[in-house]
């Protein structure tokens, strides 16, 4: 198999993290209607239950298991191993906000940066160690759960920020080193999805609202929902895509960033209302 071929979701075993809900909940359902033997596995058993009771009994397999922990994850491989043979594919999706409230980097509460990156970037490495060996047997692929804030200016997100430019700088170096396999990986680069993570931004802390629709493009800011992320990934999973962005209209962002970006922070740094509401964060 070379890594040209394309993935036959039929007969592929899927490991899912995060699929308690939002993405991930939603690219499971979509995975297993597809023909996929689909492992789930988020932090709360009975809320992966849940879904699994969704999709109902055949080819699915719920797990309890934190993604920080390296030793749970690999026990999570073996089980799928155990009930449907290797994996050949491993979607490192788990991820967490920040909180309920944005906050700079001077206010942020002690402990939140190490607990973001904690789940959002060494969830996904332990994920991928874990993976990678069922992966490369069956010249399977990787998908890691990135964001645009990958490549946009993180401020007063900065934890959330960091941890998926850390993803994508992974998913990138784990494709390149593939690239001898047959094997493959890519990144997932979602923009504002209908999820809690996004709730805070679109009216669950008016000050983090405020600052969403003052620095970002009204055409940008949309949310859209998770089974049109699910529908992409699911496509190029198949096609064992290098990037998947959600929606497309973030593309020309992520291609032009090296000179978007400096003219963007410029913008930020030099507009008086929106620098306001950062010290009105600061002083709450």
């Amino acid at each position: 198999m070379s890594r040209a071929d394309r993935i036959d979701l039929s007969t592929s075993v899927a490991l899912v993290t995060g699929a308690a809900g939002g993405i991930g909940a939603a690219v499971s359902e979509e995975l297993h209607r597809r023909g996929a033997a689909v492992v789930l596995v988020d932090l709360q058993q009975d809320r992966v239950d849940a879904v699994a009771q969704r999709l109902g009994p055949r080819r699915t397999l719920a797990i309890g298991a934190d993604v920080t922990d390296l030793d749970a994850m690999k026990a999570a491989v073996a089980a799928a191993g155990n009930t449907f043979g290797k994996l050949n594919i491993a979607f490192a999706n788990a991820g967490i906000a920040s909180g309920a409230q944005a906050f700079t980097i001077s206010s942020a509460p002690d402990g939140i940066f190490e607990k973001v990156l904690a789940v959002n970037l060494q969830g996904v490495w332990n994920t991928v160690r874990a993976a990678l060996p069922d992966v490369l047997d069956t010249a399977g692929h990787v998908l890691l759960t990135s964001s645009t804030y990958a490549y946009v200016n993180g401020m007063v997100n900065a934890p959330y920020a960091a941890s998926k430019a850390g993803v994508e700088a992974i998913g990138r170096a784990l494709r390149a080193e593939l690239a001898g396999y047959s094997a493959t990986a890519g990144v997932l680069y979602p923009g504002w999805i209908a999820t809690p993570i996004a709730d805070i931004a679109f009216g669950g802390d008016p000050l983090a609202t405020e600052l969403v629709h003052r620095a970002t493009p009204a055409p940008l800011r949309k949310p859209i929902q998770p089974v049109r992320v699910a529908h992409a990934v699911a496509n190029g999973i198949v096609g064992r895509a290098p990037r998947i962005h959600v929606p497309k209209r973030w593309i020309p962002l992520s291609v032009l960033r090296g000179v978007v970006n400096p003219i963007a922070d410029r913008a930020l740094e030099g507009d008086p209302e929106l620098q306001q509401r950062v010290r009105q964060i600061d002083r709450r």
